[in-house]
């Protein structure tokens, strides 16, 4: 069963929202950002340790405001690819999340829709 994350018209530039995906094995941090009038949706998990991003709850952007910045080691990445532009995973990328919209309503995916591959 599908959750609502929030509505569409509520998020502002650099809005962070967390969330949890489940599925009868699994169950994972994730959160969207909205960057530049799109969404994005990630596991909320560093591809060097596995530590979660977020130095801060629904903290995810560098001071700037141009990256998602780990909290651990201080790894960037594009907010709209998820691609490690500097730091220990050079080159990896954050595991994206499907998010479905709905009339302007965002939600997680059910526990058939996991995670994208």
């Amino acid at each position: 069963m599908k959750q609502k994350i929030c509505d569409l018209n509520s998020l502002t530039e650099l809005s962070c929202k967390e969330f949890t995906v489940q599925s009868a094995i699994l169950e994972k941090d994730a959160f969207l950002v909205y960057f530049k009038q799109h969404y994005y949706a990630y596991e909320n998990s560093c591809p060097h340790t596995g530590v979660n991003l977020n130095w801060q709850k629904e903290q995810f952007f560098s001071f700037d405001g141009l990256f998602l910045q780990c909290s651990l080691h201080g790894a960037l990445f594009e907010p709209d690819s998820g691609v490690c532009i500097r730091g220990p995973c050079l080159g990896d990328r954050l595991k994206p999340v499907n998010v479905v919209n709905e009339s302007g309503i965002l939600y997680a995916p059910g526990s058939n829709e996991l995670l994208e591959q």
